[in-house]
This record gives C-alpha cells, sequence and structure tokens, in this order.
C-alpha cells in the first residue's frame, strides 16, 4: 500500500488561502452595509438642504417685511388697515357678504 503523505505546507496554504477568502466576503457584506448607510445618510442630507433653502428664503422675506414695518409707514398703516381692520378716526367701514 503507498501512503499518500500531506504537505504542511500545502495545508497551511489552504488555510491562509481559505482565511483570506473568508475575510473578503466579512469585509464586502460590511462594506455593501455601510454603503447602504451612507445612501441613506446622503438622502437625509439632500431633503435637509431643500428644507433649509426653503427656510432661509422664507426668513429672507420676513426680514424684508419686518424692516418696511420699520422704516415705512406707509406700509405699517397698510398692514394694519389690511389684516386688523383699523380705520383713521371718522372713517367708516362698509363691510359687504361676499
Amino acid at each position: 500500500m503507498a501512503r499518500h503523505l500531506v504537505n504542511p505546507r500545502q495545508i497551511i496554504a489552504s488555510l491562509y488561502i481559505v482565511l483570506f477568502v473568508g475575510i473578503g466576503v466579512g469585509a464586502t457584506v460590511l462594506f455593501a452595509d455601510a454603503w447602504g448607510e451612507y445612501k441613506q445618510l446622503k438622502a437625509v442630507e439632500t431633503a435637509s438642504r431643500q428644507r433649509l433653502a426653503i427656510e432661509v428664503a422664507r426668513l429672507k422675506a420676513q426680514e424684508i417685511i419686518l424692516e418696511r414695518l420699520r422704516t415705512d409707514p406707509e406700509f405699517v398703516e397698510k398692514t394694519l388697515r389690511a389684516r386688523w381692520g383699523f380705520v383713521k378716526s371718522g372713517e367708516v367701514i362698509y363691510r359687504f357678504p361676499e
């Protein structure tokens, strides 16, 4: 009978190959998971930037109105009349049903 001896170097090389393949598969799974999370965070960032741009525009519009309220008496009078129904003394307001 012929005995077939396994070379220890071949066993060690095979173990290293299995180890490196396992590490590669594990790293790929972790990378894919991290990539999915990254894509989700980018989508959240994009939505947040859009909301921020809308709010910044709204703030600028409000700052313009505030500045006009501080400096433009005609605008103040127009705003008070339109929003709160203020009248000057001696004026009469007629309201009609719509």
